[in-house]
């Protein structure tokens, strides 16, 4: 597997750190990192040989970062050869306010993948926090997301003290449930054979 991730200030990195450490926790998966914001020579050919690709970005006035399109764009020649037609993706995304129309940010995503071929994985959880009366701020997917990992990072909190831990441990969720996919696919079960973890 690889995070491709581009963050501005740090927040969405920790984020990014936390899908691959959930994809680390299923036996015979590998997550590598890839700051996309600086990219090394070896990129895309990094990205043409996993089987998931997992996308990040803060979200930045309701979309995703300037950075992430810029590598979006990059990829035209990828689209062109339909390199990544038929590998897996999914999606997670940051930004300071509570929603800050990260729902955008993730479509966005979602949208990116579906024009290079792949298919999608949504966060598979249900919402968290203030959809039951008994909720906690310390819920899986506080925030309510379903096509991607939320995350939310106060602005005037550096990446050392946010995102929250449950929006951490949402990121790690979805990086077990992209692995767990990538075990299913790899071994040619039906992908109801994944457990929700």
């Amino acid at each position: 597997m690889a995070v491709a991730y581009h963050s501005g200030y740090g927040h969405t990195a920790r984020q990014a750190a936390a899908v691959a450490a959930g994809a680390g926790s299923v036996a015979g998966v590998g997550a590598e990192l890839h700051d996309i914001g600086q990219p090394g020579p070896d990129l895309f050919d990094a990205l043409d040989a996993a089987d998931a690709i997992v996308f990040g970005s803060p979200t930045y006035m309701g979309s995703t970062s300037a950075g992430f399109q810029s590598f979006a764009e990059a990829t035209a020649p990828v689209w062109a050869e339909q390199r990544w037609a038929g590998k897996l993706a999914a999606g997670f995304t940051n930004s300071a306010g509570i929603n800050g129309n990260k729902d955008n940010a993730l479509l966005t995503l979602a949208v990116f993948a579906a024009q290079h071929g792949m298919l999608w994985i949504s966060l598979g959880l249900l919402p968290g926090w203030h959809y039951r009366a008994d909720g906690s701020p310390d819920d899986l997917n506080r925030l309510g997301g379903f096509l991607g990992a939320m995350a939310q990072s106060p602005s005037d909190l550096g990446p050392e003290a946010a995102p929250p831990e449950a929006d951490l441990r949402t990121a790690e969720h979805l990086g077990r449930r992209v692995a767990q996919t990538v075990v299913a696919f790899a071994r040619g079960r039906s992908t109801d054979a994944v457990v929700a973890a």
